[in-house]
């Protein structure tokens, strides 16, 4: 059995795309996860399952389309996985709350960074399947625009490092 963990795109945010985490967490069960765990109500789940990645992405993201009535975006990684986003964290030293990881389903662009718009103070990495910023004065104010990652999601850094906590015990 592997253990993934599962990011839901745009689920409980601005008052979109409402999913109870119950509802999340039986969604999962009734397709074979097992040990099912939410973590706040922004779409993160925590599950173990003999599938693989591709497997486990194609099977949320169908029952998730039934649910919902449209498509929703899941990112999927392994507990060891997250472990490596954590520890490759080029700013490890910032507020962890001022600091996300977006994640991807593919590596980003090697010319990623060359299209970004609208940076000011942020700084802004590429990982492995993700892309790391951070906002050193918040998020709320930011005009950031970082094309490559239109179809990913983002989680500051308390929230993966707890998730991946979660999924190495």
């Amino acid at each position: 059995m592997t253990r993934y963990v599962a990011f839901l795109r745009a689920v409980n945010v601005g008052g979109t795309g409402k999913l109870p985490m119950s509802e999340l967490r039986a969604m999962c069960e009734s397709i074979g996860f097992t040990n099912v765990r939410t973590y706040i109500a922004s779409g993160n789940v925590v599950f173990e399952s003999k599938l693989t990645e591709a497997s486990v992405k194609a099977r949320l993201e169908r029952c998730l389309e039934i649910y919902a009535g449209k498509p929703v975006g899941v990112l999927v990684r392994t507990g060891a996985e997250l472990v490596a986003v954590v520890d490759g964290n080029p700013f490890g030293a910032a507020a962890p709350n001022r600091t996300v990881a977006i994640f991807l389903d593919a590596p980003p662009p090697a010319d990623a960074l060359s299209h970004v718009s609208g940076q000011q103070d942020e700084e802004i990495a590429l990982g492995t399947r993700e892309v790391y910023v951070h906002y050193s004065n918040g998020i709320a104010h930011s005009k950031l625009k970082i094309p490559a990652v239109r179809t990913g999601t983002a989680r500051n850094m308390n929230t993966v490092a707890k998730l991946a906590e979660w999924a190495t015990d």
